[in-house]
């Protein structure tokens, strides 16, 4: 098992006082999300040898391991020219990965729902590029449904991972995720149905709170215009919003759950440090018991 950090709210930080901070705070693993200075945002990646080789000298130096990196391309696109950059970048980000001699990578299935079969065919293509740049640097990959993405919800999210038909592709479970994922005709969220599902696929999970924005029979949260087609989650300490925690750690146990296990709030820049302290504190107690 392995408990990391994604240390989107310390990206301010400079490298090494990021990861110097996530030391301190306890963690001994960071999932190294987007930042302006190294891995933005669907553009190109920024970092070049000299700042690969201070990510690694910081982590070194203050004893820290990276669990995953989760880039973030538009590798679905409909657009085929928005596809080709995506697809790219991911091919940097893949080469500095495995400098970074970490193991892992993370993403989201990307593209439009509206557009969800086009979206579809963008993302094989993709993959017929990229799955034998993984294979030959030996970086396993694992997708996440997001909303707003084609691929919205766990099932199908699920199936389409299987469909990638390699051992070393998985299933990521994001808890702040819940209520979409469990698809719009559903008043709640049935997490243990859902991670049962995954089954042997699931090896990672995002662990953040949110509410149910179906409840209060979808009223609550009350978007204008009506009718508008966007999504809405939050990313909180657990225990602030909605997500049913006994039913998701103990189909973790269940499940004899053994990947990693990400700590992901975005929601408090204010309060960084006592929630990410929160937040390890919790999950250890969680997993251990």
């Amino acid at each position: 098992m392995k408990i990391a950090l994604d240390p989107y709210m310390f990206r301010s930080l400079p490298i090494d006082e990021m990861v110097r901070t996530v030391a301190e705070l306890g963690y001994e693993y960071i999932e190294l999300s987007p930042r302006a200075d190294f891995m933005p945002f669907f553009l190109h990646p920024r970092a070049d040898d000299a700042r690969v080789r201070e990510l690694k000298q910081s982590l070194r130096t203050h004893g820290v391991r990276l669990s995953s990196v989760l880039p973030l391309y538009r590798w679905s696109s409909p657009d085929e020219t928005e596809r080709q950059a995506a697809v790219r970048y991911w091919k940097r980000m893949i080469e500095i990965t495995a400098d970074l001699e970490c193991p892992l990578m993370n993403s989201e299935f990307n593209g439009r729902p509206e557009r969800a079969a086009e979206s579809e065919a963008a993302f094989w293509r993709s993959l017929e590029e990229l799955l034998p740049v993984f294979e030959r640097e030996g970086i396993a990959l694992n997708l996440e449904a997001h909303p707003d993405d084609f691929c919205e919800e766990n099932t199908p999210a699920v199936d389409l991972v299987r469909a990638i038909d390699k051992p070393w592709v998985n299933y990521l479970y994001c808890a702040p995720h819940s209520f979409h994922l469990s698809g719009p005709s559903e008043a709640g969220a049935d997490i243990a149905e859902m991670m049962r599902y995954a089954g042997d696929k699931l090896r990672h999970v995002h662990i953040a709170d949110s509410f149910n924005h179906k409840g209060s029979s979808g009223l609550r949260y009350i978007l204008n215009p009506p009718g508008t087609p966007a999504r809405i989650h939050q990313h909180l300490d657990i225990g602030q919003g909605e997500v049913d925690w006994d039913v998701f750690f103990g189909t973790l146990r269940e499940l004899g759950f053994d990947g990693v296990a990400t700590a992901c709030v975005f929601a408090w820049e204010e309060r960084a440090w006592e929630s990410s302290a929160f937040m390890l504190d919790r999950i250890r107690k969680e997993l251990a018991s």
